[in-house]
Order: structure tokens, then sequence, then C-alpha cells
């Protein structure tokens, strides 16, 4: 079974930018990503996670995920990692990022 991966979340950013494929999913609730998220995420709860499997069926597909704080994102990317996963990098919380914001 593959491992978790963990990365400083600025630095994963730029490295989900520079993966060809790769998929960022913020996994906070609905109403924590509309207050201000990184461009290009996805957003899916992390109670919501299985729908991840749906979204992206290759197993081998770049994942990288954040959260707030990093509990949510931990969790998810444990989720994934389980579920077949090869490529998963828990980015940590959002509280840590320093680019830009979308709203």
């Amino acid at each position: 079974m593959a491992e978790i991966k963990t990365m400083e979340i600025n630095q994963g950013v730029e490295a989900f930018r520079k993966t060809p494929g790769a998929v960022l999913y913020d996994v906070r609730r609905e109403e924590e990503y509309a207050t201000g998220r990184i461009p290009g995420s996805r957003n899916i709860p992390v109670q919501m996670a299985a729908k991840m499997l749906d979204e992206v069926p290759d197993k081998k597909t770049p994942l990288f995920i954040y959260c707030l704080s990093g509990g949510r994102s931990h969790r998810a990317a444990a989720f994934l990692i389980r579920s077949g996963y090869e490529d998963v990098t828990d980015l940590g919380g959002i509280n840590d990022y320093k680019g830009e914001l979308e709203v």
C-alpha cells in the first residue's frame, strides 16, 4: 500500500501546478470553500470523500489535498490511500498558504 506524502502547502501548490494531470482537492465545508480557496482547487467536503473515487477513477492520478488546518486533509488522504490511490499528498491547512485566493 502507498503512503501518504506530506508537503508544506506553499511548496505543495507549486508542485500541483507543475504536475501534469494532478487534482487539488479542498476538503473543507462548502461554506468555508466559498470564503476563499486556492485557484484550481475542487471542493469535496471530507465527509463526502467517496465522491473523489467517481471524479478521479484513475488511481495513478496525482492528488493533492488541503483543508483549514490539516486534520481533515489527513483523514481524506488516508481514505484515498486505503481506496488504492498511489500518489496522494497531504498539504495540510490553507491557514499557512501565502498565495492569492479566489472567492
